[in-house]
């Protein structure tokens, strides 16, 4: 079982190279927009749309004033766009009304913004303002249980885990280099463990534990 996150760090940087967020954004408020388009739809997809969408959609200002029928077809690639239109709209709104306009640089803060889950404020920050942060998603949550760095389930148990384990330098790359490790190569149903180095220290290979 690896304990050494420097060492899963070097391993995974090896098979992905640097960290990095997929997503593609400018500014705080666009990696905003593409967070929230990002769920249940990949980030190349989103790729594809925000690449027009951030060029008619500047400001806070344009999210408000477009009708939402208009926003709903110009994000509608990325499926579930009539909730994700009513969501953008009201997390502007928010962000614009509570905190005049300058999205929170706190992961807390922004994580009480309705429909800003924790997962995504752990994002926005990491991603947008380079704080530390640690962002569980399917991926995150399904690696670090196969490589044990934590053996709990629930995403904000499992953050607070891997707080309390992890020195703080190596929060946000662990986080996104795991993303990209589950994603690439451990997937959920058929992970590619021949193409992993982390293999010898996985229970999902040595022990075959899922």
């Amino acid at each position: 079982m690896i304990k050494d996150t420097a060492t899963i760090i070097e391993k995974l940087k090896r098979m992905h190279g640097d960290p990095r967020c997929e997503l593609e954004f400018s500014n705080p408020l666009e990696l905003t927009i593409a967070t929230i388009l990002s769920a249940q739809c990949t980030d190349e997809r989103v790729n594809r749309v925000t690449k027009n969408l951030f060029k008619k959609y500047r400001t806070m200002d344009d999210y408000l004033t477009v009708p939402i029928e208009e926003l709903q077809e110009d994000i509608k690639p990325t499926g579930f766009y009539k909730n994700k239109a009513k969501i953008i709209k009201n997390v502007v709104s928010e962000i614009k009304d509570r905190f005049s306009g300058k999205l929170p640089e706190d992961i807390d803060t922004l994580a009480t913004i309705k429909g800003i889950g924790r997962k995504s404020a752990n994002m926005i920050i990491g991603c947008a303002y380079h704080k530390p942060a640690v962002i569980v998603d399917t991926h995150f949550s399904r690696v670090s249980n196969r490589i044990g760095i934590t053996e709990l389930k629930d995403p904000q148990k499992i953050e607070d885990d891997i707080k309390r384990k992890v020195p703080q330098n190596h929060w946000l790359d662990l986080s996104l280099l795991l993303i990209l490790h589950g994603r690439y190569v451990c997937k959920a149903k058929k992970p590619e463990c021949s193409k992993c180095e982390l293999k010898e220290d996985c229970n999902f290979f040595v022990k075959g534990v899922r």
